[in-house]
């Protein structure tokens, strides 16, 4: 953390300004005193996000570090005369667009650079292996075979458009956002990298079509080189694709719809690698986003490590950068000019809505990363290999390891490689990919909007008072800032609720009763509100995971005490062991063996992004538990020595949960037992702070179980797409039948449980002519499988 500056940075993050364009809402929030503020940061200090990983970049943690000091925020929207060199009523009309003439532009002409695509050796291989050009053929026959990518290898960057796009991009974000607020903490870095001629790699994480504009505007108002931005949708008009083309926007092929599609040539990914080389050999910057849920937009990133592999590139610099969004836009897959020009059209009929906060990182090696080794990839192990033996046996001796994703990074990559059961490049490529994954994504701050839709969402989804939710909205955001997690707001507590409540407003029911002194506020029953929730919530999620971890496998275990009736009694009015239907008290101890064990399984359940890649799921594991400690919810004791440990175990003081049929059960064991064990804090009471924690990952957890239960209604072997689209569809039929849940049905979720279950290997991937099919493997086709299968997932549900 540094200190904070008395310079006005708070003043950019209050609500206020914002608030008067907004119409109020019905209601009034009548706050306690002692809860007028809600902090942007902890006293005088803010956090610092974005350093570099001390374990995979230690050399660029330390050459790398800028001053230790907070430069505050910059609103790009706030353009006026003191931007610009001139002053006077007829400058503050056209202050923008002199603004824009004089930002700095790196011209990037195309010259030549087709040619020396077409005489690279991986182009001339690919050509020979396709029989498209001959041995020997001349350039003109080369760049016959290569007219479909003629656009995209002659994608430049002309300053006149480029000043034209900013100027358009100031105007255009004007009306959809209240502001956009940079951190300037980083900037410098990478002013100095760009001056000793560091090539930048800016890496991000998808959320929304405006992410691959707003990176480059952010480059280009504070005078550095605007990257060569790769553009996952597909452009249909030929007009805007040549537009976008002048100003450094790699687009896809015109007859690929998705990333997927123009992977499937086999002259795309050579021309596209040797593209990358030649734009990292003119200097450019490259910008690239890559998916959290199917690791779209790794292969860019598989290509850059190719080329500094083979020495073709000297060394990038990757820039993680985190962007956050009050309300995420809604991105559309294929563009039209008739579409755009509605959409422009609309812009002018609407008020802005919404802030934005993006946070460049600090830039790190990648040949540091790729040489050194550091990031974590000895101990990958299939799913299946980890978390089988546990399912099916009940056996823990698999359990440590870290889960190969290699799925993140498309098999069409390392073509050569597919018969060989590891590759150790791939792996590391994918460990990358992962890194940049969570490093971009702990760059992004916590909006309001999202811990408003996170407590309505996990912790008031039956509805809250708006005092009640402001208290909640204090307690988190001092929870989320002793995290180092930076926070997107700050100001007064009712405005800020208040500014969250009116752009969440269309997915709430807010009734302001006069006999009640403030309103009550309740998320709609439906299915589009609880996706837009969870969509906001999801970074909350991500500063939480351990606790939620943790939190779901200590309800694991209390749900086996209550299932099993040991250690636990039942309070009632002062009469012990009498039935009644008020709390139960469990007055039981948890094994801390137990605890990391059941934490542990459940880690390599979570999908990509969330856990650190450089960190052991073990290490994860502990640390889950140990969280649990530093909010209250467990209390830790020490176990006596006057006892020996095996009988203090066996006389029932600590539950280790071994059953004596197990073959792999030993006495001996009991040495090895840690002498630590927890108890739950204020038992009465059932702390509801471990039930939030716990609703984190119910989504997750309960679309696995929906699925699971689902492969008894489907006809396979099935196509991918189909077997996914018909999960998904049942998905949503559950939900609806249970009208609750619909976190659980979002296609996200459905593409998650099928990896997911691919990797436990419940369904297996057949390669045929028509594409990939899906069937339940041999194993899962038993019921008594897949039984174990859905007790095992839906022991860490909360319910």
């Amino acid at each position: 953390m540094v200190q904070e500056k008395n310079d006005g940075i708070n003043n950019d993050m209050v609500h206020p300004p914002i608030q008067q364009s907004r119409p109020p809402l019905s209601w009034d929030l009548k706050m306690k005193k002692k809860l007028q503020t809600v902090p942007a940061c902890l006293g005088k200090f803010r956090p610092i996000v974005g350093q570099c990983c001390h374990q995979c970049s230690p050399e660029s943690l330390r050459t790398k570090l800028g001053p230790n000091s907070s430069l505050g925020f910059h609103n790009l929207l706030s353009v006026n005369e003191t931007h610009t060199r001139y002053q006077g009523w007829l400058v503050r009309r056209v202050c923008c667009a002199l603004f824009v003439s004089g930002c700095k532009v790196y011209a990037s002409p195309a010259s030549n650079r087709l040619e020396r695509v077409c005489q690279s050796n991986r182009v001339k291989e690919a050509l020979t292996a396709e029989h498209k050009a001959p041995e020997g053929a001349d350039s003109r026959g080369q760049i016959n075979c290569l007219s479909p990518f003629l656009p995209l290898i002659n994608t430049c960057i002309f300053p006149g458009f480029s000043r034209f796009m900013g100027w358009v991009m100031l105007k255009m974000f004007s009306s959809i956002f209240d502001s956009i607020q940079v951190n300037l903490n980083h900037l410098q870095a990478l002013h100095r990298a760009s001056q000793e001629g560091s090539l930048l790699v800016y890496v991000y994480v998808r959320q929304s079509i405006m992410d691959c504009a707003l990176i480059p505007l952010v480059l280009f108002s504070h005078n550095l080189r605007v990257p060569y931005t790769v553009c996952p949708i597909q452009v249909r008009s030929c007009f805007l694709r040549s537009i976008l083309q002048k100003v450094g926007v790699v687009l896809l092929p015109p007859s690929a719809l998705t990333e997927q599609d123009a992977e499937v040539d086999s002259l795309y990914s050579p021309v596209v690698t040797s593209l990358l080389d030649e734009l990292l050999h003119e200097g450019q910057a490259i910008s690239v986003g890559v998916s959290a849920e199917s690791g779209q937009g790794g292969q860019w990133l598989a290509r850059i490590t190719q080329l500094i592999k083979e020495g073709s590139v000297p060394d990038v610099s990757l820039v993680p950068v985190g962007i956050s969004y009050d309300c995420v836009p809604k991105t559309r897959m294929q563009v039209g000019l008739s579409s755009v020009l509605q959409w422009l059209w609309s812009l002018l009929w609407r008020r802005p809505g919404g802030s934005v906060r993006i946070h460049l990182a600090q830039p790190f090696s990648l040949k540091e990363m790729c040489e050194s080794r550091r990031c974590r990839v000895d101990e990958w192990l299939p799913l299946q290999d980890l978390l089988l033996p546990v399912i099916l046996y009940n056996r823990t001796d698999g359990v440590y390891g870290q889960r190969r994703m290699s799925w993140l990074l498309p098999s069409s990559h390392y073509a050569s490689e597919l018969k060989e059961a590891v590759h150790p490049e791939r792996d590391l490529c994918v460990a990358i990919i992962l890194h940049l994954i969570f490093s971009a994504t702990s760059c992004m701050a916590v909006m309001s909007t999202s811990l408003v839709a996170s407590l309505l969402l996990y912790r008031h989804h039956k509805g809250v008072s708006a005092s009640l939710l402001c208290h909640d909205v204090a307690w988190l955001t001092e929870e989320i800032l002793f995290r180092i997690k930076d926070v997107g707001f700050g100001g007064s507590l009712a405005e800020v609720v208040h500014y969250s409540l009116s752009l969440l407003a269309p997915h709430l029911i807010i009734a302001a009763v006069p006999s009640r002194k403030d309103a009550f506020i309740v998320p709609r029953p439906s299915l589009a509100t609880t996706l837009h929730l969870t969509l906001q919530a999801q970074i909350v999620k991500h500063t939480f995971i351990r606790e939620a971890v943790g939190a779901c496998a200590v309800s694991s275990l209390l749900c086996e005490v209550a299932s099993s009736g040991v250690g636990s009694r039942v309070r009632s009015g002062g009469v012990d062991g009498e039935e009644t239907k008020d709390d139960m008290e469990f007055d039981v101890v948890l094994c801390q063996s137990e605890l990391t064990e059941r934490a542990l399984q459940l880690c390599h359940l979570l999908p990509p992004g969330f856990m650190p890649p450089c960190q052991s799921s073990h290490s994860f594991a502990l640390d889950a538990v140990d969280s649990l400690v530093h909010c209250g919810i467990l209390i830790m004791e020490e176990i006596t020595r006057d006892v020996p440990i095996c009988d203090f175990w066996k006389r029932g003081g600590c539950l280790t949960w071994t059953t004596t049929d197990d073959p792999y059960y030993s006495d001996s064991d009991c040495e090895k037992q840690d002498v630590h064990s927890y108890k739950i804090s204020q038992p009465s009471q059932c702390p509801e702070m471990l039930f939030f924690f716990c609703s984190m990952l119910a989504g997750h957890l309960r679309a696995l179980c929906w699925t699971a239960t689902g492969l008894d209604l489907l006809h396979t072997p099935l196509l991918k797409a189909e077997f996914v689209a018909q999960i998904h569809s049942h998905l949503c039929d559950t939900a609806s039948k249970k009208n609750q849940h619909y976190e659980s049905c979002s296609e996200e979720a459905a593409h998650t449980a099928v990896r997911t279950l691919i990797d436990l290997g419940v369904l297996s991937e057949e390669r045929q002519k028509g594409g990939v099919f899906l069937g339940v493997s041999p194993l899962f086709q038993l019921s008594e499988n897949r039984q174990k299968l859905h007790r095992f997932i839906s022991q860490y549900l909360y319910n």
